[in-house]
């Protein structure tokens, strides 16, 4: 999931001011969901909140704090898209603002985020309207040692997608709970090909963490997305041991009897959520033939996916190929999202109902 984070890292090391401007609430339709967020700089925006009306006036609203015009650091905001934006949506959103400079905990946050801490953020609104931060562990413990609400260490515990939280009685008041790490979209992908060199930009788009793997020297662009890191090494195969669990593997070199090699590794080692083989099935079936020769079952053939790419986009060109297999691993992607989402909420579900949530 480019991260908020990792924007804010880079403006804050180059020293530049910047307006974060996030999703709080929503009710009804809305562009864009809870947790969405957009960094408004005064030369750009990074990120998006939906477009349209609703980001443009937020990012009017937003460059009005960078220049300080009424001395307030941020403040929460809310637009009906119909009647205030114009929009058909129709819903109503609230919006957050803050300025990164204003974050007192923006250190120890991003030295949670890079080290893929299940930290959360939360943030609360003080009596004057002014967002305050903290920074909670994923026992709902804060990381200051202060004492935390227990209902919101409730909705911590198990937390995976931002979500807001309004305490009945009182409107005024909201905690807005944002998992710094949500479902990690790994991707492995080897070869630096016609079609994997068309599908990095899309992966970077997608904010996948993406290993680019060539055994050839001398293929990779000298400049690529910070989200991408390019090895070169000379046994491809063994870099498969050292994945993340639950990686997404696209296996797409020059050479066949490389994919072989590497498809044949990451089958063995079996904790990926995706394998996938570029080719024919005619090539399917060599493989498979090959594989159960080297003593890989059906369970384990199973896993593997070749032809890759969503049905219906029946084009050969490599932008073409890389759409169709972005596709699918979003599709992928998503439906194990929402496996892992309806995992907790049924543990969620065993535990206490809290008051006040």
């Amino acid at each position: 999931m480019t991260s908020w984070q990792q924007e804010a890292h880079e403006l804050l090391q180059a020293q530049r001011p910047a307006v974060r401007v996030t999703v709080a609430g929503i009710r009804g339709s809305a562009p864009r969901e809870v947790g969405a967020t957009m960094l408004v700089t005064p030369n750009d925006l990074r990120g998006s909140i939906g477009g349209g009306q609703l980001e443009y006036q937020c990012a009017q609203i937003a460059s009005r704090y960078l220049r300080g015009d009424d001395g307030r650091s941020g403040g929460l905001r809310r637009f009906p898209l119909g009647s205030n934006c114009g929009q058909c949506c129709g819903g109503v959103v609230d919006v957050l603002f803050q300025r990164l400079d204003a974050i007192s905990c923006m250190d120890d946050l991003l030295a949670h985020w890079q080290a893929r801490d299940n930290s959360v953020l939360l943030t609360e609104l003080d009596a004057d309207g002014l967002p305050c931060n903290r920074l909670l562990a994923a026992d709902g413990r804060a990381t200051d040692g202060n004492d935390v609400d227990a209902a919101v260490v409730a909705a911590v515990a198990g937390a995976t997608a931002a979500r807001r939280m309004d305490t009945p009685g009182r409107a005024a008041r909201f905690a807005l709970l944002e998992p710094l790490q949500t479902q990690p979209f790994d991707v492995a992908l080897f070869g630096a090909g016609h079609v994997g060199s068309a599908l990095i930009p899309l992966l970077s788009g997608l904010q996948a963490s993406v290993r680019w793997i060539d055994s050839r020297r001398d293929v990779f662009p000298a400049s690529l997305p910070h989200t991408v890191q390019a090895l070169e090494t000379a046994d491809p195969a063994r870099e498969v041991a050292a994945l993340p669990v639950g990686a997404y593997c696209l296996v797409m070199t020059h050479s066949h009897a490389l994919d072989f090699e590497i498809t044949a590794a990451i089958l063995r080692r079996g904790e990926f959520a995706y394998c996938g083989l570029i080719g024919s099935l005619s090539k399917r079936r060599r493989f498979e033939s090959r594989l159960r020769q080297a003593g890989f079952g059906d369970q384990a053939l199973q896993r593997l996916t070749c032809p890759i790419g969503i049905r219906g986009i029946s084009g050969k060109q490599p932008p073409e190929i890389a759409i169709a297999v972005a596709a699918d691993l979003l599709r992928r992607r998503e439906r194990r999202q929402a496996a892992f989402t309806s995992n907790t909420a049924s543990v969620q579900a065993l535990r206490p109902r809290q008051k006040n949530i």
